[in-house]
């Protein structure tokens, strides 16, 4: 049983690895013997991480992506393929955040959904067909409970931190039927397409949106680097082998209330 939740020698491609989860998520993978890829447009933060885990004795190296770009996914998956010869996973973490508040104006709706909505569908498809000429692996899209729920507007009250914007709702609720569609069209070819909606991040939150928060759990406290790691690992797995098209909200309980 072990052995099945291993992903030992796998070749897994992981947009972002920098951020509040990316960084976790690169420690876990590549901890469970994975030969990772990690790419962004902030080539210089990646190699930081690379360079930490290689002492660490794991395997990660870095390179550029400009994610709502066509011409640099299909570069990417090009140089990933001339490298290692496949693709075992695909795990698409990385998100911009141009929208500010409500009001923001209208072209940083519009990078907004180049990048996340767009760059996630270009992603999905370029490395998704590569894994359906394999005839194997798994992709897994980083979503959040606010693709999931509406927004609590309440527990922003009495802070500085403003109304929460559109666009990331918008486009986290689409990547969960986005990958019910990929699910669909790629399991004919025995590739999976799974979600994971984690909950809020801890980042030294003002009070009193934290304790606001907290209580909406059911474990009482936010998300930290080592919370999504586990059931990342999992659906790129084996172990995971006929689970495709779920959602897997990693939330401390906050969407089951």
């Amino acid at each position: 049983m072990p052995d099945t939740f291993s992903i030992r020698g796998n070749v897994i491609v992981l947009s972002g690895g920098a951020g509040l989860f990316g960084r976790g998520l690169v420690s876990a993978i590549a901890a469970a013997g994975a030969r990772l890829v990690v790419a962004s447009r902030n080539v210089a933060s990646l190699e930081a991480v690379a360079a930490e885990e290689a002492a660490a004795g794991r395997a990660v190296v870095a390179e550029r992506l400009d994610q709502g770009d066509e011409s640099s996914v299909l570069a990417l998956r090009d140089r990933v393929l001339a490298r290692f010869g496949r693709v075992d996973g695909l795990v698409n973490n990385a998100v911009l955040r141009p929208m500010r508040s409500p009001d923001a104006p209208a072209s940083a709706w519009e990078e907004s959904m180049r990048v996340n909505a767009t760059g996630l569908f270009l992603m999905t498809r370029a490395f998704g067909e590569t894994m359906c000429r394999q005839g194997a692996g798994s992709i897994v899209n980083v979503g959040s409970i606010q693709g999931m729920v509406g927004p609590s507007l309440e527990l922003y009250e009495g802070t500085d931190m403003g109304d929460p914007p559109p666009d990331y709702f918008f486009h986290k609720g689409g990547m969960i039927n986005l990958t019910r569609y990929y699910a669909a069209l790629f399991g004919r070819h025995n590739v999976r397409v799974n979600c994971v909606s984690p909950g809020g991040f801890f980042n030294a939150q003002p009070e009193p949106f934290l304790g606001r928060y907290c209580s909406r759990t059911f474990l009482g406290r936010m998300a930290d680097g080592s919370d999504l790691g586990g059931p990342v690992v999992f659906l790129l797995s084996d172990a995971s082998r006929y689970v495709t098209g779920a959602n897997l909200p990693v939330d401390g309980g906050y969407t089951a209330k």
